[in-house]
């Protein structure tokens, strides 16, 4: 029997300090054999944002011990270890080169391929950590710093179909509640309270709802919740103001993503029609149940990576280097840190936005 590939995967690109070790089974299924996920919310809490400095410096007192605490859990030594994975973008440039730097000197050390993994690609392949899965599939990526529509055709081959052009998904769930009176990060929260609330309360704008095909905005959105929140003067009306945004939300994804299929089923042909759901938004009890009602709708089977996946973690990075590793994919030890690396490098720059469409 020959032996698996054992792949330490390393993430740093924003405020969570992981590690993880995964494998595969005889028919090639990934293992997940650690997943040490170091969270930051206390340091940032007091400043209602994440910090780039301190979390940076976070990182750096950190990463030695969860990559060991990553070892250890996973029953296997360093010997054992046949490649390093880290994530070199996109992120936060001080805190990708904690991580980067960590990645590129312990596979250095211990003479081992390097494989730098693009966090988003990360994303792109969770589900596949606990779901089968065949290429091509439509993905939906909704986090606190990414919402885009690609096609993934394979490994490494990804086809945008539609972003936002404004904040990110993610994003306009923490601000919210930050106008709310919710302590960082709140973006959670809002679906916890949003269930004491009447979400017909507030009509809310839906930006670029009619046109810009499965593209996103949510800036609009967030300025009217600005406005209204200065009006509120009770516990009630903040959980309406809630209630109404959560709403808003879904009936905008249930749209764009409706778009996303036909455009979707016009690129490629398929036995089965799979979308996937993966970042952190997708642990959004409400939005997961409205978008697998839309698959069924459509006639899509809908997977999504398991709620302690949804957020940045180091199993999906250590899944992109296994199949890297297989592949004979590997980085050089000079590979930068890229605070930007869209999956689809073809994708139309669009002037003003700061993103690409």
């Amino acid at each position: 029997m020959s032996k698996k590939p054992l792949i330490l995967g390393i993430e740093s690109s924003c405020d969570e300090t992981a590690a993880s070790l995964i494998t595969e089974n005889e028919v090639g299924n990934p293992i997940v054999l650690s997943n040490v996920i170091s969270s930051q919310i206390d340091v940032h809490k007091e400043f209602g944002g994440v910090v780039p400095e301190l979390a940076a410096r976070s990182h750096i007192e950190k990463i030695d011990l969860i990559v060991k605490k990553a070892i250890n859990e996973s029953g296997k030594s360093i010997k054992d270890i046949d490649a390093v994975a880290s994530t070199a973008g996109p992120g936060l440039i001080v805190c990708l080169s904690v991580g980067l730097s960590f990645g590129k000197a312990f596979a250095s050390t211990i003479n081992k391929p390097f494989i730098a993994v693009n966090h988003l690609e990360g994303h792109a392949l969770s589900p596949k950590l606990n779901s089968k899965i065949d290429y091509p599939y439509l993905l939906l990526l909704i986090s606190g710093g990414h919402s885009q529509y690609l096609s993934v055709q394979g490994l490494g081959k990804y086809k945008r179909l539609g972003t936002t052009i404004d904040d990110a998904l993610g994003e306009a769930f923490d601000k919210t509640a930050k106008l709310l009176g919710i302590e960082f990060p709140g973006g959670p929260q809002i679906e916890v309270i949003a269930k004491k609330g009447n979400p017909n309360k507030y009509t809310l704008p839906k930006p670029i709802f009619n046109k810009g095909g499965c593209n996103l905005s949510f800036a609009g959105l967030k300025t009217s919740i600005l406005k209204i929140s200065k009006t509120i003067k009770t516990e009630q009306e903040k959980f309406d103001l809630a209630a109404s945004f959560q709403k808003t939300i879904e009936e905008i994804l249930n749209k764009k993503t409706k778009n996303a299929f036909d455009e979707f089923e016009k690129l490629n042909d398929f036995k089965k029609k799979f979308f996937v759901v993966a970042g952190g938004v997708a642990a959004n009890k409400n939005i997961r149940s409205m978008l697998i009602n839309l698959s069924k709708e459509k006639n899509y089977k809908s997977v999504f990576p398991p709620m302690e996946l949804c957020g940045d973690n180091a199993a999906m990075i250590a899944m992109v280097g296994l199949e890297k590793f297989k592949l004979k994919e590997f980085s050089k030890l000079d590979h930068p840190a890229k605070p930007r690396w869209p999956l689809d490098e073809k994708a139309i720059f669009l002037k003003g936005a700061g993103v690409k469409l």
